[in-house]
């Protein structure tokens, strides 16, 4: 079938070229570049991201948020007691 595209001419002169370096026409370049980008696999967009947040008793709020060394502490005493 017959059509009329736009095409850059840079990308038009590197089909050409590789349709010499083939020796096949542009015409056969130009279908086997839009049968392999048709028969690629969608791209799977990520999941939505979701914040999950709490409120009242899971937070503490004498812990700095800022320094998570002291939330590594806290964790530590809670599980394993306090040294000394």
């Amino acid at each position: 079938m017959r059509t009329t595209v736009d095409i850059a001419e840079p990308l038009l002169r590197n089909a050409r070229r590789s349709a010499a370096r083939r020796g096949v026409t542009v015409s056969v370049v130009l279908e086997d570049a839009l049968r392999r980008y048709l028969a690629m696999k969608p791209d799977v967009a990520a999941p939505p991201f979701e914040l999950l947040t709490v409120r009242g008793e899971l937070v503490d709020p004498n812990v700095n948020l800022d320094r998570t060394s002291e939330w590594i502490t806290r964790d530590d005493e809670a599980r394993f007691g306090t040294a000394g």
